[in-house]
Order: C-alpha cells, then sequence, then structure tokens
C-alpha cells in the first residue's frame, strides 16, 4: 500500500511507534524512525532488521522541539531516500496527575513533547510534503474527545493535537497536503501490558468489542491514512477504540 512511499515516525522505538513503522515497512515504504535516544533507536533497529534485513530503516534521535535539529534531520532522510512523503506525529507523554500536584516543570516537559513538537516537526516538514502531496497523521487520543479523570495536561495536549490536525488540514488542502489524527482507546503498550488483571478487567468491560486494542490496530489505521486509499480524507480525527465512549 505505500510502496516508493519515505515516512517519519517519531516516538517510532517502541509501541503503536514501533508497530507503525513495522507496518509501514511491510507495506513498501522506507522509514526513517525517531527516538529519544541513542540506545532506544539502536534497539528498535536491530529488532526490525532481524524481523527483514531488507527494510529500508534509519534512525535519528533529534529533539523534536528545535527547529534547527528537526530541519537538519529531514534534510538527512530527504537526501538519503531521495524524498519525504507521510509525517506520523507519534511521540508523546501522558500523565495521571492531580492539578494541585502539578509542577510546571511537568507541564512543560509533557507540553513541549506533545503539542510543541509535533507543531516543530509539522512545520518543518511542510516544504517536503508540497512536493510530494504526501499527508501528515498526529497520534491523539481517546481522551481528547471526552478528557480524563486526573492528568488533565496530557487530554489538554491531545485537544491541541485536534485543533492543529483540523487546522491544518484546512491550510495545508489547497497545496496536495491531507491531515489527519488517530485516536486510540485503551491499548495494550508496555504500561498497560503491565496492570493486574483486577485494574484491566473493568477496563475491558467498558469497550463494546470486548477487548483492549493491539498496537497493530492502530498501526492498521494509520496505514490506511497514509496511503492513497484515503486520498479524499482530510481533516479526520479517527477514533480506533473498539467502540468505547465516555
Amino acid at each position: 500500500m505505500l510502496d516508493g512511499k519515505v515516512a517519519i515516525v517519531t516516538g517510532g522505538t517502541r509501541g503503536i511507534g514501533l508497530a507503525v513503522v513495522r507496518n509501514f515497512l511491510n507495506n513498501g515504504a522506507k522509514v526513517a524512525l525517531f527516538g529519544s535516544k541513542k540506545e532506544s533507536i539502536e534497539k528498535a533497529l536491530s529488532i526490525l532488521r532481524e524481523e527483514n534485513e531488507n527494510f529500508q530503516v534509519s534512525g535519528f534521535y533529534p529533539d523534536l522541539t528545535s527547529e534547527r535539529e528537526i530541519r537538519d534531520t529531514l534534510a538527512k532522510i530527504a537526501e538519503e531516500f531521495g524524498k519525504i512523503d507521510i509525517l506520523v506525529n507519534n511521540a508523546g507523554l501522558s500523565s495521571s496527575t492531580k492539578i494541585e500536584d502539578y509542577t510546571i516543570e511537568e507541564y512543560d516537559k509533557i507540553a513541549n513533547v506533545n503539542m510543541k513538537g509535533v507543531f516543530v516537526c509539522s512545520k518543518e516538514v511542510v516544504p517536503y510534503l508540497k512536493e510530494t502531496h504526501g499527508n501528515i497523521i498526529n497520534i491523539s487520543s481517546m481522551v481528547s474527545i471526552y478528557g480524563q479523570p486526573s492528568g488533565c495536561v496530557y487530554p489538554m495536549s491531545k485537544f491541541a493535537v485536534n485543533g492543529l490536525t483540523k487546522s491544518l488540514s484546512r491550510e495545508l488542502a489547497p497545496v496536495g497536503i491531507r491531515v489527519n489524527a488517530v485516536a486510540p482507546g485503551i491499548t495494550k503498550t508496555d504500561m498497560v501490558a503491565s496492570l493486574p488483571d483486577e485494574m484491566i478487567k473493568p477496563l475491558i468491560a467498558t469497550i463494546p468489542i470486548g477487548r483492549i486494542g493491539e498496537p497493530e490496530d492502530i498501526a492498521n489505521a494509520c496505514l490506511f491514512l497514509a496511503s492513497d486509499m484515503a486520498s479524499y480524507i482530510t481533516g479526520e480525527i479517527m477514533q480506533v477504540d473498539g467502540g468505547a465512549r465516555a
């Protein structure tokens, strides 16, 4: 579905991000994955190359909030692969801190990755996507639709991601760039997989389909939106949550 495409996936070393990278590679794309540090990048690349030595994949660990670092990294990717077609803004930090306990330092840490990082990466990739009529996919969350009972800065940041998605879809459509978001429900990441059954079972009871999502479920939604099959879709916040609602 992505033959000949070049994709960037931020937060691509584990969980949903790694599943997106793997899915894109298996569908013919060349992928540059971003991570927070050299060690996590090397581990992810090793895993992928053990699965298929022919995967065309590279890794980088720029500061997502630095225009200069992102600009320089995009130039390296375009030089290596020839172009850029797809950006998946997946990197993010969650939070469950109650508002009285928040520090400005924690607020800044979450806001920088979840909002500023998405903004900077999107801003810097636009010149490349204009050339390829490419697309941006932002990873949002089900809590961007109806909030959560604590950790308010996380849903706040994802509401912002939705706003950016909607606005950029209108701004960039005339130059041939689509912008969409995927809002996952409860998904079996490392954090969720480590929860005890007494916490997992009540969560499953809220999901009409009757199971927690797999990272591959989110990756499949990203694959569809990234592909030409979604060529008439932009500004969409696609909920992938098994039917769970507030």
